[in-house]
């Protein structure tokens, strides 16, 4: 059977698929349904999923991944089920790539692959596109010989090379990689630009306004969740990766205290490191945040796992945001991290509830379709006080005098502090209040003219 092996993009839409992993000792997969997730990757790309294979091995083939005998029956099982790509859950170099199409005869698409798939099909505003687009050029680039079967051809051979082909006789590779590099080299200029800016904006928001990010696994209902708290219209669908861009909006807690919640994009497995570098700017919020609520699908089989994979992203985009900090000369304190036990009311019973709730106390429990359901209620007004209490800070009594002037001051302190005791005296006021340390900062930074003539000491 011979193919078109010219792999000049990497779409996978409409096409039928036969899904295949090699497990290893050291593999992590869900056990219940060990390619289920690659499997809803595939068809939130628009394949149609006709087989899968699975192998267990002990060390990949280092030529192609999967073993000899192997390959035979994948072919074959291509053959049977009229397939016209196979797609692995790993991440192949372009060699093992090469080897295993002219094996198959059919065009193979790894893990990476199929994600920058989704996320470009999914991107649509100019900075998810720069983003999608450098991603695809950092895992292309390297890729290139394995990827095209036009590379053979010589530029100024029957036809003309531009200016900067050196002349005739340079392989169209080169004239590839040259074009690929002068367009990564301007992708990486202006996306740092937009970085450069988010961070700005980030930081002077966060003297403002208490923030708060909601990060997790693909589909874990986070944007569900923003929508249930804010009216921020975020995208919500029952499919991977159904948000691709932070979305920040102000969440009202009533009482006149509100904060800025912020919807991420959302992690999985083995996402690939170039997305994520890509996706630095979009991010941000998430790194500068007050408070992290970790929204994790309890109801999943694979919560454990989804987990795990959460805390291991964000333990390392931590660690990039703090080297990065540094070398700026700035401090950075990572924000404090809470688990929220979503979609609780989807468990067969309370058991497995338990168990998470038992491992992590501090762990909300709530349905964040139904946030007035008794099942979510107790949760919500859990995550409620937790919220005001990082939006007040540390709450302390003292006196505070205030020009009677500043009318604005006055009325907030009055509207989101408990006030004890009221004065006035030489054109002034002396409230006698129990009030946040955050509260009292945010104050300041905007202007307001405020003395703290005595300070109730702490015990």
């Amino acid at each position: 059977m011979a193919i078109n092996r010219e792999r000049t993009d990497i779409k996978v839409s409409r096409e039928r698929a036969v899904l295949a992993a090699v497990h290893l000792p050291q593999s992590r997969f869900d056990p219940n349904d060990p390619l289920g997730e690659l499997k809803a990757l595939a068809e939130t790309a628009g394949a149609t999923v006709v087989g899968e294979m699975i192998q267990h091995r002990q060390k990949p083939e280092s030529g192609t991944y999967i073993g000899s005998g192997k390959l035979d029956e994948l072919k074959a099982m291509c053959d049977s089920l009229d397939a016209a790509m196979v797609i692995f859950d790993h991440d192949l170099s372009p060699s093992q790539i090469g080897n295993i199409e002219k094996r198959i005869e059919r065009k193979v698409v790894d893990r990476s692959e199929l994600i920058l798939d989704i996320f470009a099909g999914r991107a649509t505003t100019h900075e998810a596109k720069l983003q999608v687009e450098l991603a695809q050029l950092e895992y292309t680039y390297p890729r290139l010989r394995a990827m095209w079967d036009h590379l053979e051809r010589i530029v100024g051979v029957g036809g003309v090379g531009g200016i900067g082909t050196r002349g005739p006789g340079e392989q169209q590779l080169e004239v590839d990689r040259r074009l690929v590099q002068n367009r990564r080299t301007r992708l990486k200029r202006e996306l740092g630009e937009i970085q450069d800016r988010k961070a700005r904006a980030v930081k002077k928001r966060k003297q403002d306004h208490v923030m708060i990010g909601l990060v997790g696994y693909t589909n874990a209902g986070k944007s569900t969740l923003f929508n249930s708290l804010t009216e921020g219209g975020a995208y919500a669908d029952d499919r991977l990766f159904a948000t691709l861009m932070t979305r920040t909006r102000e969440w009202d807690m009533g009482g006149g205290e509100s904060v800025m919640l912020s919807d991420t994009v959302g992690f999985v497995r083995d996402l690939p490191h170039h997305l994520v570098a890509s996706f630095k700017a979009t991010l941000e919020e998430t790194t500068h945040a007050d408070l992290l609520l970790i929204v994790l699908d309890v109801s999943d089989p694979a919560a454990e796992l989804h987990y795990e994979t959460v805390m291991e992203t964000l333990d390392s985009i931590f660690e990039e945001t703090r080297k990065a900090e540094e070398r700026a000369g700035e401090e950075w304190t990572a924000p404090k991290r809470v688990l929220v036990l979503n979609k609780v009311d989807r468990l067969r019973d309370n058991t497995e509830l338990l168990v998470w709730m038992n491992r992590f106390p501090g762990a909300i429990p709530l349905c964040a379709a139904a946030l007035e359901h008794a099942q979510s209620r107790e949760g919500y007004e859990r995550l409620l006080s937790l919220v005001r209490n990082v939006s007040t800070g540390d709450v302390r009594e003292m006196t505070l005098s205030i020009p009677m002037s500043d009318a604005k001051t006055i009325h907030t302190i009055e509207n989101r502090a408990e006030v004890l005791d009221r004065e006035y005296e030489n054109g002034a006021v002396r409230l006698r209040v129990r009030i946040g340390a955050r509260q009292l900062d945010q104050l300041r930074v905007g202007g307001a003219r405020i003395t703290v003539v005595e300070e109730a000491p702490t015990g």
